[in-house]
């Protein structure tokens, strides 16, 4: 299904599409190839919506928090809008302080995107990014698919260059298992098995090191209610007011466990699974009461958080870390898996 959600400032049509099961129901927009609404019938009996998202095209463009939107062309920041690729210097477009964060100002998650395929349980959308475009070399063809089976919605992309380059390529979106107007995720309990997470110094710039998570509120691995734990009085935490950090995913080929959220609330658990080496873990903590929600509710901060699965933050000037180089001939495919189901244990 697919109807008219609004126009750009230049009047490009963004047209909302829907696919789905009995069990969830996933509403897209081409602006960003976006989750824009999730709604899962949960363990309770209760059909909610379980991701953040925006009333209005308006809104979406106003707003820099990234919701429910496709990332690209590298999710996450990277130091100074400067890297280095075989001997050349590349100048990025900044948008956080001197820093490029999520593609820069006008990233992906601001293009209309074209829809390539789409069924009653899947869509697939492509964007084609030029040469120079926020100042990344190469021409470069995306795609962004969403496919929903059962209580799974999976997500894939691919990207192809003309010239060598660096892709990172994630989905945004801030969940909240208690439905997206109940304001905080403080009560739900988030689970990360990672044995290492990658600190941050000045301005969330990886410092380079990978660093344990033993004996510190990073240990994730046993399951933390996040209320209590982002307000640890950890450095790292009070710099972040928050988590917003990677964690690395266990090692291993294919599809790993990342992270699982649960909340005792709705009985609903979501289970993220991936083949990146890494997954950012974000708690809101910069929403601050401007955007307003698919409900009208406003989002303060914590009223979501995002497992985004990915490349390590500044990995293009980390030379130790797992490398997010594409070249010619090549074709950067990725996959993530969200699991729906009810709380265990």
């Amino acid at each position: 299904m697919r109807t008219l959600f609004g126009k750009t400032s230049a009047g490009a049509p963004v047209h909302r599409h829907t696919i789905g099961s009995g069990t969830i129901e996933l509403e897209l927009l081409d602006l960003g190839a976006a989750v824009h609404t999730l709604h899962v019938t949960c363990p309770d009996g209760v059909r909610r919506n379980v991701v953040l998202g925006h009333p209005d095209v308006e809104g979406r463009l106003a707003s820099k928090a990234y919701i429910g939107a496709t990332i690209g062309r590298f999710a996450n920041r990277i130091a100074g809008g400067t890297f280095t690729l075989d001997g050349v210097e590349y100048r990025l477009a900044p948008n956080e302080g001197s820093n490029t964060l999520h593609g820069g100002p006008d990233g992906f998650d601001r293009r209309v995107w074209e829809v390539l395929e789409h069924t009653p349980s899947r869509i697939v959308f492509g964007l084609e990014s030029p040469d120079g475009d926020q100042g990344f070399p190469g021409r470069v063809e995306v795609t962004a698919a969403y496919t929903v089976t059962g209580d799974t919605v999976g997500l894939e992309y691919t990207a192809r260059t003309d010239a060598p380059t660096i892709v990172s390529l994630t989905n945004h979106a801030y969940f909240n298992l208690d439905g997206e107007d109940a304001r905080t995720i403080d009560g739900h309990t988030l689970t990360v098995p990672s044995e290492h997470y990658i600190p941050t110094g000045p301005n969330l710039i990886p410092t380079g090191k990978v660093a344990e998570v033993a004996r510190t509120p990073f240990d994730l691995r046993q399951g933390h209610v996040l209320g209590g734990v982002i307000r640890r009085p950890h450095p790292h935490i009070v710099a972040a007011n928050g988590f917003d950090h990677n964690f690395v995913v266990p090692p291993g080929d294919g599809m790993r466990a990342a992270a699982t959220l649960h909340s005792r609330q709705s009985g609903l658990t979501l289970t993220v699974v991936t083949d990146r080496p890494g997954v950012q873990v974000y708690t809101g903590n910069f929403l601050d009461g401007t955007i307003v929600g698919t409900s009208g509710a406003l989002y303060r901060q914590g009223a979501g958080i995002c497992l985004e699965t990915q490349h390590y933050p500044d990995a293009p000037n980390q030379a130790h870390f797992p490398s997010p180089i594409l070249r010619p001939g090549e074709l950067m495919r990725s996959e993530t898996r969200w699991h729906f189901g009810p709380v265990t244990g």
